[in-house]
This record gives structure tokens, C-alpha cells and sequence, in this order.
């Protein structure tokens, strides 16, 4: 292992020790110091970011990514790399974004994490904003672009248009010359997805949006739907879709219980003729895994080319981070229970170390 200076010998680390609300699953204590494997990197972190899927983890219903009590909650990391195992030696030193190995360890003060999900920091921003900048950016990049071939004069309709995937994705599609119909709850929000370039902005909390979609597209329907959603939300949205529509199943913020109920017959697929498209931000060589496992990660090189495209979007002022508001290492679990009630904007990013 090569490292740049000497680890730590106690990490302080927010763990999952029961199950419940945030608050409640919560403990700050101390562990220790995580080692890097294979192609993988340690990093000082110095923030990290609250997601949905915390959420559900701290209440044991999120079965994707579900390791035994007691564990290190975290997806998202920013930080330096310190230490590296076998083949990943040339990341010690950099100021690096990615995620932690099995998704999970990222709120804490030492986190490990594969190369394949690590991308070094755009110099223009600072640690809090590329905390914000690497998941929302690359996953909807992925969405409206590798999956959802998205092209200009299309239009997209960009459910949670307020949030931190979201509001990636309102821009991204902008940027692509596409026009945009966002839906959000309530006024403050709305006029937040209209500043960041929706045309239309919808307050699903008026009763459904599927109507205010059609009419807004002159009954012709959306080219687009960037759901991360789910649930109701997703079987609303397909009555929204035009002929040879894509709706992209990002993920399931509505309620992750809906990740494991099929989202649609076979008659309504075949008479929409649309498509339904899954998503997933998980960059790892396809050959690593065995035939027929059901799950198919995006090649490193793909993420390689949508950091390079997302940087010059980024120079250009096209695209920005989104930061709602910074917390405390101390205030992580609160931070949690903001998001789990909706009252938050953009990305709640967890300042580790100033």
C-alpha cells in the first residue's frame, strides 16, 4: 500500500446501529482506520452528501444496499487521497470526488473507494461544490444522454426539478438545446427549476401533473421523462410520453419500497410505444462480473468521457452545482430527517473537515 503520510489510528464515523429514523439509527463513534484493496484508494474526507437512499438505509428498507448492523453509513465523498492499494498508486496525492466501495462508509473522516468511481476535482471548485457536482452530474448525464438519447428540440419532462439529481438534469437537458418541463412541490421551488431553465414548471401537489404536461405539449406528450421518483409518479408519467418516448427510471425518492413492484403491464407498454430505460451510476469493467448476474455497470471509460464533457460544461457556465445548504459533521442525522420530509433544495452537503 502506498500512502503519503501516516493513518490514523481511530476514524470518527457515523454508523448505523439500529434501525429507525435517522436520529434515531445514528451513532458518532470511532473506528477503525478503513484499508484499501485493489485498485482501490483511502481517502481524507473533507465532505460528504446526504442521498435518499441513507434514508432507507437507516430504517433497514433499502435491500440494495443492505450490509450487517453495525456499519458506516455514506455514498458520496470528497477529499484527498492519502493511501492506495495495488494499481491505483498514481491517485496518492489528488483532490478527488467518488463514491465508497459497496456504496456505503462516506461519512466519516477516512473512506475507501474504487478508482473506477473516482474522478479528480475540477479546479474552479471548491471541496463543498464538487460534493454537490459528481453523482447529480454524471448520473444525469448518463440518463438523458447515454441512455435517453436525448436530442436538441426534444423535450424533457424532469421530475423533482429541485433536488440535487434534478436539478443536474434541468440543466443538462438546457444545455443540449432541449426544452423542459419541470415539476416540483410548491412556489419556492418552482421558481427555482424555472431559473435554472425550465420553460414549464408544475406543482405536482395541485393533484397529479399528467394533464398540465399534455396541455403544456399541445396533447403531444414529452420525448423524455427523467424519473427518480417512482411509484405513482412513474405510472403518471407513461400517460405523458409520445410516440417512441423514453422514460428513464433513475430511482425511487418517492419510496423505495416501489424498487421492487413492476412499474408496467405488457399491453400498456406495447400499445404506449414507448420505452422504458433503467439507469444506474456504477462504473466497473463488465468483465469483472459473472455471466447472467443481472446487473450491467457502466464501462470507466464511458464516466472518463462524461467527466471531460461535464468539465467543459462546467468552464463554459453552462452547468453548476447546486448546493442547498452545508451541516456540521455533528448534524448529519438531522440533516437526514430534513431531506426524508421534503424540505430541502439541491444537495445537502455534510462539511467533515474545513
Amino acid at each position: 500500500m502506498t500512502t503519503t503520510s501516516a493513518t490514523p489510528t481511530g476514524v470518527r464515523a457515523w454508523q448505523v446501529v439500529r434501525y429507525g429514523r435517522p436520529t434515531e439509527a445514528l451513532e458518532l463513534g470511532t473506528i477503525a482506520p478503513p484499508r484499501p484493496g485493489p485498485g482501490e484508494i483511502l481517502v481524507r474526507t473533507s465532505a460528504s452528501v446526504c442521498n435518499y437512499n441513507e434514508v432507507d438505509g437507516c430504517h433497514g428498507r433499502y435491500l440494495t444496499i443492505n450490509p450487517p448492523l453495525p456499519y458506516t453509513l455514506g455514498m458520496e465523498f470528497v477529499g484527498e487521497v492519502i493511501a492506495a492499494g495495488e494499481g491505483a498508486e498514481p491517485w496518492v496525492g489528488r483532490r478527488v470526488m467518488g463514491t465508497g466501495t459497496g456504496a456505503t462508509g462516506a461519512h466519516a473522516e477516512l473512506v475507501v473507494g474504487p478508482v473506477d468511481m473516482a474522478f479528480d476535482v475540477p479546479q474552479q471548485l471548491s471541496d463543498v461544490e464538487a460534493a454537490a457536482f459528481f453523482y447529480p452530474f454524471h448520473l444525469a448525464h448518463l440518463g438523458l444522454h447515454e441512455r435517453g438519447r436525448l436530442q436538441a428540440g426534444e423535450t424533457v419532462l424532469v421530475h423533482a426539478a429541485a433536488g440535487g439529481v434534478g436539478s443536474a438534469a434541468v440543466q443538462l437537458a438546457v444545455a443540449a438545446g432541449a426544452r423542459v418541463i419541470a415539476t416540483a412541490g410548491g412556489p419556492e421551488k418552482l421558481d427555482f427549476a424555472r431559473g435554472l431553465g425550465a420553460e414549464v414548471a408544475i406543482d405536482y401537489r395541485d393533484g397529479g401533473f399528467a394533464s398540465a404536461v399534455l396541455e403544456a405539449t399541445d396533447g403531444r406528450g414529452v420525448d423524455v421523462c427523467f424519473d427518480g421518483v417512482g411509484g405513482d409518479v412513474t405510472l403518471e408519467s407513461l400517460r405523458c410520453l409520445t410516440r417512441n418516448g423514453r422514460h428513464l427510471v433513475i430511482g425511487f425518492a418517492g419510496g423505495i419500497e416501489a424498487e421492487e413492484i413492476p412499474i408496467v403491464n405488457g399491453r400498456a407498454l406495447c400499445f404506449g410505444n414507448f420505452s422504458l430505460v433503467g439507469v444506474i451510476l456504477a462504473y466497473s469493467d463488465p468483465a469483472l462480473l459473472p455471466p447472467g448476474s443481472g446487473f450491467n455497470p457502466t464501462p470507466p471509460q464511458v464516466g472518463r468521457e462524461v467527466q471531460a464533457h461535464l468539465v467543459e460544461l462546467l468552464a463554459a457556465g453552462q452547468i453548476r452545482p447546486v448546493v442547498g445548504r452545508v451541516v456540521p459533521f455533528e448534524q448529519l442525522p438531522e440533516a437526514l430527517e430534513d431531506m426524508e420530509a421534503r424540505t430541502t433544495m439541491g444537495r445537502i452537503v455534510v462539511q467533515i473537515r474545513p
